[in-house]
């Protein structure tokens, strides 16, 4: 029997579609999973596909070519168990890629363990879900360079391709890149979705659209340069009628948005790096609030909310909505490629922004027609402090800034919450702000913790005596 190109290890959905991906474009692929069961139910739907299944993980290493290419697509929290289960099965120069969800610097971790065995380590970066893995992903791996080397010419043939037939992958550093750059993916993915949720939000509880006509809304605004993945799904979503209740599906699942931890870590990163990424966190929080079902009802009960509203023109009022949706989503964009930035330059990963951009604009879940501009922007100017100051976001923000304030305005007056919306017109207006109340704040400061602070007309620190006349 000839030896595979590549093997994998986990058959749920996300490997079964990367393993039929990689063996359509002409490699051979061993597959392994723990569930024997699992195995066999997969190749029943594998065809003539050059894909072998194997139950013992010393069959499928034995299997492959050298040096051997093994894709992890376990869960996080199983990664270790499978490494530990392959330690002493691997030689030098073998890559094993991490496929799942892990975080970026237990990635960096396992590369420095496997790495003195003679063993590469990648972290990749995998988004587009289901039908990404099946027909092309957006791949981000980070680790050695020799390594992506071995693995790139099936990475890039697996991967989606942009219009312009770019492959969506791409190296893009060392270490735990890769996996940082898919989690800061999924920062941005939580906040646009909660932004677009605001956006249906507005129009189904204010001017009372039903979800069909929403729908249709969504529809028009995907044909313009807010077209996006994430419309286009929510698009079909509202168009879904449950068939037991005759009702839109949308109004039987429980309002309780759920999360698996990468939001969590883009936040905490922020944090740690001291980026400012209000919008991203505000959709976090927002999940959690939302799981507060019972809570909610009560409170709902109890708390007295804002008066109605008249609205004299629906359509006025949708293209108010329609500006805060798209300034919104530039600086949602916008916080998370600052939180790169930053984390490039802590870490030295020398990561291009304008790569990542490109890998992004198909593929992946929060691939939109913003990713274009962005990459030109960082095409332009490398160095770019945040994309709010780039040449065309200028313009579009100054657009839009006034529907915008107008949507959150509403909305307040309406007593509907948008944390998104909201919170990226904060970031907003703080960043653009030459002169603001942070005085006040550094001088609370120096009075009760003496902890001093500098002046506008001259250098140095100082500390007063607020006591004193």
């Amino acid at each position: 029997m000839s030896l595979a190109d590549i093997g994998v290890v986990g058959l749920a959905v996300m490997g079964q579609n990367l393993a039929l991906n990689i063996a359509e474009h002409g490699y051979t692929v061993s597959v392994y999973n723990r569930t024997k069961a699992r195995t066999r139910a997969f190749m029943e739907n594998t065809g003539p596909l050059s894909i072998t299944p194997f139950y013992t993980l010393p069959e499928f290493v034995t299997s492959l070519s050298r040096p051997r290419r093994i894709l992890l697509m376990v869960r996080a929290t199983a990664v270790d168990d499978v490494l530990k289960e392959l330690s002493g099965m691997l030689g030098p120069g073998d890559v094993v890629l991490d496929g799942g969800n892990s975080y970026f610097k237990d990635t960096m971790h396992r590369e420095d363990i496997l790495g003195k065995q003679g063993v590469y380590y990648l972290g990749v970066g995998i988004s587009g879900g289901e039908e990404g893995a099946r027909y092309g992903p957006s791949i981000m791996p980070g680790g050695e360079p020799q390594a992506y080397d071995l693995v790139a010419p099936i990475l890039t043939d697996i991967a989606a391709k942009a219009e312009d037939q770019i492959p969506c992958c791409a190296y893009l550093g060392p270490g735990g890149t890769g996996h940082f750059v898919k989690m800061v993916h999924n920062g941005i993915e939580y906040a646009l979705m909660q932004a677009i949720a605001e956006a249906y939000a507005l129009m189904r509880y204010v001017l009372n659209m039903g979800t069909k006509d929403i729908a249709e809304v969504f529809h028009r605004w995907n044909e313009t340069e807010l077209g996006a993945y994430l419309m286009e799904i929510t698009v079909h979503i509202l168009r879904k009628t449950d068939k037991v209740l005759d009702r839109p599906l949308v109004d039987v699942i429980l309002d309780a948005a759920e999360q698996k931890g990468t939001g969590m870590w883009t936040v905490e990163q922020s944090l740690q790096l001291g980026v400012a990424t209000p919008t991203l966190a505000e959709a976090l929080y927002a999940r959690y609030i939302s799981t507060l079902h019972i809570q909610r009802q009560t409170a709902s009960k109890l708390l007295p909310g804002a008066a109605p509203i008249a609205v004299e023109s629906s359509q006025g009022v949708i293209n108010y909505i329609r500006e805060g949706l798209y300034a919104s989503m530039i600086c949602i964009y916008a916080q998370g490629f600052a939180l790169l930035g930053m984390a490039s330059k802590e870490f030295q990963w020398d990561l291009n922004l304008q790569t990542v951009a490109r890998i992004w604009r198909s593929g992946c879940i929060i691939r939109s027609r913003l990713l274009d501009p962005i990459a030109m922007a960082y095409a332009q100017e490398p160095v770019v402090s945040n994309l709010l100051i780039a040449e065309p976001f200028i313009q579009a923000l100054g657009r839009a800034q006034a529907g915008w304030r107008k949507c959150v305005s509403l909305a307040v007056e309406a007593g509907i919450a948008v944390s998104a919306m909201g919170s990226a017109l904060g970031y907003y207006d703080a960043y653009r702000t030459s002169r603001s109340g942070a005085s006040l704040i550094q001088a609370q400061r120096d009075y009760f913790g003496s902890h001093t602070y500098r002046r506008v007309d001259k250098p140095g620190i100082f500390h007063t005596d607020w006591q004193k006349d």
